[in-house]
C-alpha cells in the first residue's frame, strides 16, 4: 500500500526561476515532488505489474512532511523559544480532517451499498481506526495473521500512512522543544540525527524480522521524516553551487524514478532499500534550496504537474475506493470481474476530477473557513464531532453486518440436502439440469469459513512454530478404541478440515491435526510463497516444524496421514536446474516412508484447481445471475500440481492420491458454482460448505485406497 503527506505546507523557500533569495514564498520543485509520488503511488495501484515499485511514493510523501514541518517548528522555536502547539495541531486538523471524514463517511455507505456482506466488518473496523488514527497499528496486527492475509482490502486500507503521518505530528513538535530545552539548537539537530539513525536501524531489522508489520509501523518511518528534517535544519548550510544543485535534483529525481520501476512487491521494504529514493527526495529538496532555476524547472513547474501536486492529497484519499468498488458498480460488464485498461484509465480520469473537486471545495475551504480559523476550540470540536460521525456510521455497519451473517446461517442450512446439491451435481446420473446455476450464497461469511476447529478439538502447545499454535487433538471417538490419523500440512490441507471432521465423527477417529500457513511439509530448499521468497526465520522455522511433525507422526504410529499443501505456489529452489516434481519428489518421499514404514497408510489431497489467480475473487458475487461467466477452461485453471504428481507416481505403495477434480471441473472447464454452492472461499481456498458436500466422495476414495 502507500501514503500521502502534508501536501500543501507552503515551505519559507524560493520559488525556483524567481531569483529571490530563500524565504520568498512556494516551492514548484516540491509541488512537483508531490506529483511523482502520488502519480506513483496511484500507477502502481491501478496497473501493479507496470509500474512494479510505485510504492516509493510512501517515501518520497515522507521526506517532504519532515522537511515541511520541520521548516515551520524550527522557525517558531528559534524565534520564540516555543511552539504554539494548539496553532499547529489545529492546522493540522483544518488541513487534513476535512477530505479525510468525507471519503471515510462516503466509503461507509459505498461499502453498504456496493460491496457484499463479508466486507463490511472490515471496513468498518478500518475506518473506525483511520478516522482515529491508529489504521497503521491495525494493519500491522493484521499482517501476522495468516488467515486475514487473504482478507480483501477495505476502502479505507489507503489511510495507514495518514496514521503514520498524525502520529509523526503529533510527537515531532514535542520532541523538537524538548531538544531545544535541553541545549538550544545543536541539540536540535543532534536529537534528530540520532533519532533517525535509530529508527534506520530499526528499519534494517524489523524488515528482515518482521517484514509485513515492518512496513506499516510508525517507529520504522521516522528515519524518511528525520531525511526531511534534516535537510530543513541544515539549510543554511546546504545551498550548493549551481552545478553541484543541478546534479543533486538530477541524481534524486533518477533515484526516485529508477526505484519506482525496478522495486516489485519481491524488495525486501522498507529496510536499507527505502534509503534510495527517501535520499534521492532529500536531494531534491536540498537542490531547491539555491534561489534560480533548474534545468527540470520547465517541466515541473508546468501548469499540469503543478495541477497534480495541487490535488496530490485528494487524488490520494479518492483514488483507492473507486479503485476497488468499480467491479461492484459495473457488475456484468467486466470479463471476468477484471477491470481492463480502458475501464482504469476511466476510473483514473474519474479521480483526477473528483479529486480536483474535493481540493477546491472541501480541502481549500477547510482551511480558511473563518470560524475555524478564528477558534481553536471549535476546530477541535469538530474534529471529535466528525470521528464520532464516523464510528457511528461504522458501527451501524458492523451491526448491519451481524444481522446478514444470522441470515446467511440460516441460507447455508437451508441448502444441505438434495441430489443437485454442491457436489452432487457433477453427477451425470443426478441428472442436474442446472449444475453451474446461481449459487444460493455467493458471498462468503462466516459461515462459510474452512478453519474453525471442531467442539472435540482441544489446542495443544506441544508443537508450536516458534510462537504459532500450530495443532489441535480432536477426540471423536467416544471413548472407544478410535482409529488414530493425522491431517497436517499448510492451509491447503487446512481447508479440508469440515469434510474430515464430520468423516472422523462418523467414523470416530481420534484425529489430530497440525498446519502452518505457506509451509510445504516436504524437506526442499528455499521454499518461496506465492512469488514471495521467505525471510531466513520463516525457511527455518518451516524446516524445523516439518522435520519435527514427521517424526511426531511417525512416533504416535496413526492408521492414516492426511496431507497436503500448496506446492504449485509453493516453488523450491534447490539450484539444481530440476523440475519442481523431481526437487519435491526428493523431499516428500522419505518422509512418507517414515509414516508409511510405522504402519500408516499415507493420503494426498489433491489441490483444487486455481480460483484467485486465474478469476476476480469476487467473480460469484459479481456475477451472481450467471456464474458460468466465472468458467476457466480446464488446462489453466487446473495446472500440473508437484505434490499430486509424486503421490501418483511415487513407488511408495503405502501412498495413495485422493483426486476430486471432477468435482470441480468437466471435460472443458473449472467452475467457481457447482449446485447452486460457491466453490471457493477466498483467491485460493475452498468454502467449508462445497467442501462438506464431497464427503461421500472423500470417504469412497479413502476406503479404496486401502
Amino acid at each position: 500500500m502507500s501514503t500521502t503527506a502534508e501536501l500543501s505546507e507552503k515551505p519559507d523557500t524560493e520559488r525556483p526561476g524567481s531569483g529571490k533569495p530563500a524565504g520568498a514564498g512556494f516551492r514548484t520543485d516540491i509541488q512537483a515532488l508531490r506529483a511523482v509520488a502520488v502519480l506513483a503511488v496511484v500507477v502502481n495501484h491501478f496497473w501493479p505489474d507496470g509500474l512494479t515499485g510505485g510504492y516509493v511514493g510512501v517515501d518520497v510523501f515522507f521526506v517532504i512532511s519532515g522537511f515541511l514541518i520541520t521548516s515551520h517548528l524550527d522557525k517558531e522555536i528559534v524565534r520564540t523559544s516555543r511552539v504554539r502547539l494548539g496553532t499547529f495541531y489545529a492546522r493540522r486538523v483544518r488541513r487534513l480532517l476535512p477530505a479525510a471524514f468525507l471519503v471515510l463517511g462516503f466509503s461507509i455507505v459505498a461499502a453498504y451499498f456496493l460491496l457484499p456482506y463479508p466486507r463490511w466488518t472490515a471496513n468498518a473496523w478500518e475506518s473506525f481506526a483511520a478516522a482515529s488514527y491508529w489504521e497503521n497499528w491495525l494493519l500491522a496486527g493484521k499482517s501476522v495473521n495468516y488467515s486475514a492475509q487473504n482478507e480483501a482490502a477495505s476502502l479505507v486500507q489507503h489511510y495507514w500512512s495518514l496514521s503514520v503521518e498524525e502520529q509523526f505530528y503529533l510527537f515531532w513538535p514535542l520532541l523538537l522543544i524538548g531538544f531545544f530545552k535541553i541545549g538550544r539548537r545543536r541539540w536540535v539537530v543532534l536529537g534528530v540525527a540520532i533519532l533517525g539513525v535509530v529508527s534506520f536501524a530499526l528499519s534494517v531489522y524489523y524488515t528482515i524480522a518482521s517484514p509485513s508489520q515492518a512496513y506499516f509501523i510508525t517507529p520504522v518511518r521516522v528515519w524518511e521524516f528525520a531525511i526531511g528534517a534534516g535537510v530543513a535544519l541544515a539549510s543554511m548550510k546546504l545551498v550548493l553551487p549551481r552545478v553541484a544543485a543541478e546534479l543533486a535534483a538530477f541524481a534524486g529525481l533518477a533515484m526516485i524514478i529508477a526505484t519506482a520501476f525496478l522495486y516489485d512487491h519481491h524488495t525486501a521494504f522498507p529496510g536499507y532499500l527505502a534509503m534510495i529514493p527517501a535520499a534521492g527526495t532529500g536531494l531534491v529538496i536540498m537542490s531547491g534550496l539555491r534561489p534560480g532555476r533548474q534545468w527540470h524547472t520547465a517541466v515541473t513547474a508546468s501548469r499540469p504537474v503543478q495541477f497534480i501536486g495541487g490535488i496530490s492529497y485528494s487524488l490520494y484519499l479518492w483514488h483507492w475506493p473507486f479503485l476497488l468498488l468499480a467491479p461492484f458498480a459495473l457488475s456484468g460488464l467486466l470479463d471476468k470481474g477484471k477491470l481492463g485498461t480502458p475501464w482504469l484509465l476511466g476510473l483514473l480520469a474519474l479521480s483526477i476530477v473528483v479529486a480536483w473537486v474535493s481540493k477546491v471545495v472541501v480541502e481549500d475551504h477547510g482551511m480558511s473557513w473563518g470560524p475555524l480559523t478564528r477558534s481553536r476550540g471549535l476546530t477541535f470540536s469538530s474534529m471529535m464531532i466528525g470521528i464520532a460521525v464516523v464510528t457511528i456510521m461504522a458501527g451501524g455497519l458492523q451491526w448491519t453486518y451481524h444481522r446478514h451473517v444470522a441470515q446467511a446461517d440460516r441460507d447455508v442450512a437451508a441448502g444441505l440436502d438434495g441430489p443437485c446439491h454442491g457436489a452432487n451435481a457433477m453427477i451425470g446420473i443426478n441428472g442436474c439440469p442446472t449444475p453451474f446455476g446461481p449459487a444460493r450464497v455467493p458471498a462468503m461469511g462466516p459461515a462459510n469459513e474452512y478453519w474453525p476447529i471442531a467442539p472435540e478439538c482441544k489446542r495443544v502447545q506441544d508443537y508450536k512454530a516458534e510462537d504459532k499454535d500450530t495443532t489441535s487433538v480432536c477426540d471423536f471417538s467416544g471413548g472407544a478404541a478410535g482409529e488414530k490419523v493425522w491431517l497436517v500440512g499448510d492451509s491447503h490441507a487446512q481447508q479440508w478440515q469440515p469434510p474430515i471432521f464430520e468423516i472422523a465423527r462418523e467414523r470416530k477417529w481420534q484425529l489430530k491435526v497440525s498446519f502452518l500457513g505457506a509451509c510445504p511439509f516436504a524437506d526442499v530448499q528455499n521454499p518461496s510463497f506465492r512469488g514471495d521468497k521467505h525471510t531466513e526465520q520463516e525457511v527455518k522455522r518451516c524446516a524445523d516444524w516439518t522435520k519435527r511433525m514427521t517424526d511426531v507422526i511417525a512416533d504416535d504410529k496413526p492408521s492414516m496421514v492426511l496431507t497436503s499443501f500448496y506446492s504449485r505456489e509453493e516453488p523450491a529452489d534447490d539450484k539444481s536446474g530440476r523440475s519442481q516434481t523431481e526437487q519435491y519428489r526428493a523431499g516428500l518421499e522419505p518422509r512418507w516412508r517414515k509414516w508409511t514404514d510405522a504402519g500408516a497408510r499415507v493420503v494426498v489431497m489433491a489441490d483444487p484447481p486455481y480460483n484467485g489467480k486465474v478469476r476476480s475473487p469476487d467473480c460469484v458475487t459479481l456475477n451472481a445471475s450467471n456464474p458460468e461467466a466465472c468458467a476457466i477452461p480446464r488446462a489453466v485453471a487446473h495446472p500440473a500440481d508437484p505434490l499430486a504428481e509424486v503421490a501418483r507416481s511415487t513407488s511408495n505403495t503405502g501412498v495413495s492420491l485422493v483426486d476430486l477434480s471432477e468435482y470441480f471441473c468437466d471435460d472443458k472447464q473449472c467452475h467457481a458454482v457447482v449446485g447452486n454452492v460457491a466453490v471457493y472461499y477466498d483467491s485460493d481456498h475452498l468454502n467449508s460448505q462445497y467442501t462438506r458436500s464431497l464427503v461421500p466422495m472423500i470417504e469412497k476414495a479413502l476406503a479404496s485406497s486401502r
